[in-house]
């Protein structure tokens, strides 16, 4: 039987008459993501909520935690007050495990070296009633899609890829963990009602071209940014020939579009994918109301009249995609990718090639990818590059390894890693080249900014999907097109690969392998969670201080920040993922990554008191010494990327009040006003050009708020002039109470969120 089964049947079983009342009171046809948001409405429905403009308040069914955030969110939810957590609720040990030599010996590894923290989320997860997914059972996007999500269901998980779900048939939404302890405590869960993009999906996929190229194109279409404030869901005859791993692909990097979540409609590939995993209960209660589980029919004839963008994408005459260097939307169809190599003096060599990963880890992306390396070796060809898989979940393992995709893989020269993110999230210790060396790697991983993946800020990443990947690292060249272009083998003879093929889901159904999941206890009142002073790993929180109830006077700037900033360069990941459970040691790295405006160098910013140039925690932690309170001003898209809330818990553990910036990322921003920080936004983004380094900056209007009303920047620069500045915020009252209060956490500790 599926997990938590009666909550699946409740929420289907008053899902057709919700999706009914909302139709009554909106007075129109629906999205099917309507249909999922106005059904789970914490007050039930009453109005027309208006997109972009309103928040409401909802009811998730689920949480979702991984290894490396669940640390602070329960940290969090142990100061919450509550004896168990109200919905069903999960953490994923994923992310703390580093790709070093292999599988077997990098996560017994882990399991010495971050025995702390697993004891600790094991032992927390069962006393407050939480499922514990072991270290080597894979990561978190992948285990939930084959055992907790489920068509018009809503879940929250503090990771941006979330959205992975979305595959099959859920708005599933990356959150920080203050958002998650809200929904673990039995609060309400806040959102800015979203507004949606229909993506319009003709034709069907061919030939080389996969799933993970119709987001590749999407993202070269949005940009990093052109998803903020929406919801992508996808419509049309196309979306029927995608796989649910698949749809899942294609859903999870709609984090790397901003996107609020992504979402298919409920069909005959969800429904087979559930059988496959043991959920056939799960198949039924949709199969159903199948018919809700979709867009109204009126809304593929007159799209234009539901969506606030529509963008459609012929899948008959879609190209592989390779994105990149340094960002997930610089789109290049494989066609051009040979003429970027010349004209932007890519390194053409691949040192590294890397399929897996939450996004593509799935049986059908590891079955093509085999299927070329199987044709390789028929055709005297092997890797020319390093070559890693990184299966998703144990059950994918243990499966490819009976059905042989696996050893293809490795007769190829292929290594075998743990299943878990790895080098995805820069768990890599790579050891053929040298910091500071220009290369290039490509992956079938979400993201690729600098450093993200080991460290090296001259590695030049590139994102394509597992079978392109694959053929490149056959080739050893960037340059090189599988779809056209042919290799020299062992024989000196020219060959040339065939468009791959594969398996959505296995003819022998799935090999669970071991099992990796540790129920919580009954009861847990009696399950001591120790945390230990001397730790360096796991600390205790301590609330957030209340506002004094008076406006920031004379506050200095940290740091000005050049160009893109997202929560890597904010709050590193890579070695610094062993500190995600104690505050005041992962604030040490607070913006190393973060480029000063003024000196173009990153980590480093003057203490205006001393003229010292030192370290931004060190500057900090100097002003916070002298309780002098500090700003930090953004460029665009301020907090891109990652859901880590450390980006926002950092800065406000050493003392900054106030983060102004051109614009934000939804996930970011809403973490900063769960801990009790200002996020703010140039009314005119020219004006941040007039911050300068040695200035004093006051924020008025705090005493007075409105949130209907401008907050006012007044700069006094040394040359003793002052200018004005009108700021803009997206604070409501019940988030000017978290503000107040100290942080959001504070409030509900009082029962009073």
């Amino acid at each position: 039987m599926t997990a938590n089964i009666d909550m699946i049947k409740k929420v289907y079983s008053d899902f057709a008459a919700k999706a009914e009342k909302a139709r009554e009171v909106l007075g129109r046809p629906l999205t099917y993501t309507e249909k999922i948001l106005y059904s789970h409405l914490w007050d039930g429905i009453s109005k027309e909520i208006e997109r972009g403009k309103e928040y409401a308040d909802l009811s998730p069914d689920r949480v979702a935690m991984q290894d490396a955030t669940a640390q602070m969110a329960l940290l969090q939810f142990m100061s919450a007050g509550k004896k168990t957590t109200a919905v069903p609720s999960t953490v994923h040990c994923d992310h703390l495990i580093q790709a070093q030599v292999g599988a077997e010996a990098d996560l017994n590894r882990a399991q010495t070296e971050n025995k702390e923290v697993y004891d600790f989320l094991e032992s927390v997860s069962k006393k407050y009633g939480i499922g514990f997914w072991k270290p080597g059972a894979g990561i978190i996007h992948q285990v939930v899609l084959e055992n907790y999500a489920f068509p018009g269901g809503m879940m929250i998980g503090t990771d941006s890829h979330t959205p992975n779900a979305g595959g099959l048939g859920m708005v599933a939404i990356g959150v920080g963990g203050a958002d998650a302890v809200d929904v673990m405590a039995g609060m309400p869960w806040e959102l800015k009602w979203p507004k949606l993009i229909g993506v319009h999906l003709k034709g069907k996929l061919n030939g080389w071209t996969s799933p993970k190229d119709v987001i590749l194109k999407l993202a070269g279409i949005l940009t990093v940014k052109g998803g903020t404030g929406f919801i992508v869901e996808y419509f049309g005859d196309g979306t029927k020939s995608i796989s649910c791993t698949g749809k899942g692909t294609i859903c999870n990097m709609g984090a790397e579009i901003g996107a609020t979540t992504s979402i298919f409609p409920y069909d005959e590939k969800m429904e087979a994918y559930l059988l496959s995993t043991d959920r056939a209960d799960v198949a039924a209660a949709a199969n159903a109301v199948r018919n809700e589980l979709c867009a109204d029919a009126d809304v593929f004839v007159n799209p234009e009249k539901y969506y606030d963008k529509i963008i459609e994408i012929d899948l008959d005459a879609l190209e592989p995609h390779i994105n990149g260097p340094m960002t997930p939307d610089l789109a290049w169809p494989i066609s051009k990718i040979k003429e970027a190599v010349e004209t932007k003096g890519y390194p053409d060599k691949i040192s590294v090639a890397l399929i897996g990963s939450c996004t593509n880890s799935s049986y059908e992306d590891i079955d093509r990818s085999a299927n070329i390396a199987k044709q390789a070796l028929a055709k005297g060809l092997k890797s020319k590059a390093q070559f890693t898989i990184t299966p998703g979940s144990e059950q994918v393992r243990a499966t490819i390894e009976r059905d042989g995709q696996l050893k293809t893989l490795t007769d190829m020269g292929g290594v075998i890693l743990a299943n878990a993110c790895g080098p995805c999230i820069g768990m890599w210790k790579r050891m053929d080249i040298q910091t500071g060396e220009k290369n290039t790697i490509v992956t079938s991983f979400n993201r690729n900014f600098a450093k993200r993946n080991d460290g090296n800020p001259e590695t030049l990443a590139f994102v394509a999907s597992p079978e392109i990947v694959t053929a490149l690292s056959i080739s050893g060249r960037l340059s090189f097109n599988p779809l056209t272009d042919e290799l020299v083998n062992e024989k000196g003879e020219k060959v040339k690969l065939d468009p791959p093929t594969g398996d959505e889901l296995p003819s022998k159904g799935f090999d669970k392998g071991e099992s990796g999941l540790i129920e919580p206890a009954a009861d847990g009142s009696s399950i001591d969670v120790k945390v230990s002073p001397a730790s360096d790993r796991l600390q205790l929180l301590e609330p957030f201080a209340a506002w004094d109830g008076e406006d920031y006077e004379d506050l200095v700037l940290l740091i000005k920040v050049k160009g893109k900033c997202t929560t890597d360069h904010i709050s590193a990941a890579g070695p610094w993922l062993k500190y995600r459970g104690h505050l005041d040691n992962i604030s040490n790295n607070m913006f190393l990554g973060a480029f000063n405006a003024f000196t173009n160098e990153p980590g480093k910013t003057k203490n205006i008191f001393t003229d010292e140039i030192k370290s931004v925690p060190d500057v900090a932690r100097d002003y916070k010494a002298l309780n002098q309170g500090w700003v930090v001003v953004g460029d665009e898209n301020y907090g891109e990327g990652s859901s880590r809330e450390h980006a926002a818990l950092e800065p406000r553990h050493l003392g900054g009040k106030v983060i102004i910036v051109k614009s934000f990322a939804r996930i970011h921003e809403t973490n900063l006003k769960k801990q009790g920080m200002l996020p703010l936004t140039f009314a005119d983004p020219a004006d941040y050009d007039k911050i300068q380094e040695r200035d004093r900056l006051s924020i008025r209007g705090l005493k007075n708020f409105d949130p209907s009303k401008q907050l006012t920047l007044v700069v006094k620069h040394t040359e003793g002039y002052t200018d004005e500045i009108l700021l803009n915020h997206t604070m409501n009252e019940r988030q000017f109470e978290w503000f107040k209060a100290g942080s959001a956490l504070n409030l509900i500790a009082k029962g009073q969120n």
